[in-house]
């Protein structure tokens, strides 16, 4: 393929060449050659190449047409490489992926397409055992954060896998050279949610109002983001065993979830907002 082919403002492509990070990559995933691969960002082929060598089945999803044309070519006389022109972020998951088939999810993603991206597949009814995943590294940091440092995307993350930063990658390693550094992020990715919830959009609506307003204590953010009284919100935190003067950030995973079963026990008819989590 040429490594001509001009990147995109409007896609937000910055082309992955440092082939060092593409070996960490790799790593990261470990490969087995009986793997099913989906790679998301394929660009130019740097590390579709390797996948494809190294897997027995490799769908590669490129939002790019001029791209995705290439690399339908460059990799026709393999069949088990499969190009898609999609968009990732409105794809049908089982249209690439069939249902009853495990996968590895592998991706250099824009960042203005990451969150959405990382949140579709871990949400979905058929989400990969693995993830390894390029992104800015301020949002790599905010996925693996620990109490403290939490924030909605932290619990989002948590909730559905066990993240952790595998390296940073600098700018010099992309062409254009973006503005920011990056970091690869190996999530594990659970089977089931970590916590046991009745329902993952209600769930998402009482963390969203707990991050309502960050640097207040959680109680003032239950009232604003819930409506509902101070007694109210201080009863549902001393109902938790929570501090109702703690920060939000400063929640674990399974505080929200023990604050989630207090909330519910008291308001067993709270109306849940499906869209929620994804407004963030």
């Amino acid at each position: 393929m040429s490594h001509h082919t001009p990147a995109k403002k409007s896609l937000g492509q910055n082309f992955l060449v440092d082939r060092r990070i593409v070996s960490r990559i790799l790593s990261a995933a470990d490969l087995t050659p009986g793997d099913t691969v989906l790679e998301i960002g394929p660009g130019r082929g740097i590390l579709t190449r390797p996948l494809a060598e190294r897997t027995s089945a490799l769908t590669a999803i490129e939002l790019d047409d001029n791209l995705a044309s290439t690399l339908t070519t460059e990799f026709a006389s393999l069949p088990h490489v499969r190009i898609v022109h999609a968009d990732a972020r409105e794809v049908d998951i089982s249209s690439v992926v069939a249902p009853d088939i495990a996968y590895k999810l592998i991706a250099n993603l824009p960042y203005y397409a990451a969150q959405p991206i990382i949140r579709r597949f871990l949400e979905a009814a058929h989400k990969p055992t693995l993830m390894v995943v390029m992104v800015q590294r301020e949002v790599a940091r905010t996925m693996t954060a620990a109490p403290g440092d939490m924030s909605l995307l932290s619990v989002a993350t948590q909730l559905y896998g066990r993240p952790r930063i595998v390296a940073s990658v600098p700018p010099r390693s992309f062409r254009p050279a973006p503005k920011v550094t990056s970091a690869i992020v190996r999530i594990e990715v659970y089977p089931q949610p970590a916590l046991p919830l009745d329902s993952i959009d209600a769930f998402f609506t009482l963390v969203r109002a707990g991050f309502s307003a960050p640097r207040k204590q959680v109680h003032n953010c239950l009232q604003q983001g819930l409506s509902v009284t101070r007694d109210a919100a201080e009863t549902m935190l001393s109902d938790a065993g929570i501090d109702p003067k703690r920060r939000p950030q400063t929640l674990s995973l399974y505080d929200w979830g023990s604050l989630y079963a207090a909330w519910r026990l008291r308001y067993p008819e709270t109306d849940a907002h499906p869209q929620s989590l994804r407004q963030n």
